[in-house]
């Protein structure tokens, strides 16, 4: 197959994924027996001379659960030919690695609430207190 493309600047080698093919659960019949339809694409992050430094340690950070050791792998059983499981796993890995290689969004800078919202969430106390007050039964009247 083709390169797996994540963005512009980010391309996977054919020559660097690994597929692995095996049998099947889920829909299919009889021939879930005998065709080998499950698919397991394999792409080893730790050691790809295709990814820059930086964005190797931003891969294994944000997938290290899903790693073992270094190896990030997407089976996918869910279509009944073997050629849609293959389509199918490289989508998954192609989002998955898209997600992993996002910048990081920017800094929330801390702000103190405004004196209009500190004074509108002291009404909207005070308005509530007000209302549960009123609720209460008094045993002396």
């Amino acid at each position: 197959m083709a390169d797996l493309e994540i963005s512009q600047r980010f391309v996977v080698p054919d020559a660097e994924l690994s597929e692995r093919f095996s049998r099947s659960s889920g829909p299919g019949g009889q021939g879930v027996n005998t065709t080998d339809s499950r698919v397991e694409l394999s792409w080893d992050i730790a050691s790809s001379p295709s990814i820059p430094e930086w964005l190797r340690e931003r891969l294994l950070a944000r997938l290290a659960s899903r790693l073992a050791g270094g190896v990030l792998t997407v089976a996918v059983s869910t279509q009944r030919a073997q050629l849609a499981n293959r389509a199918e796993a490289r989508t998954r890995m192609a989002t998955l690695l898209r997600a992993a290689a996002a910048p990081p969004p920017p800094q929330r800078r801390a702000t103190k609430p405004s004196r209009g919202s500190k004074e509108r969430r002291l009404a909207a106390k005070k308005r509530r207190s007000q209302t549960k007050q009123h609720r209460r039964v008094r045993g002396d009247e």
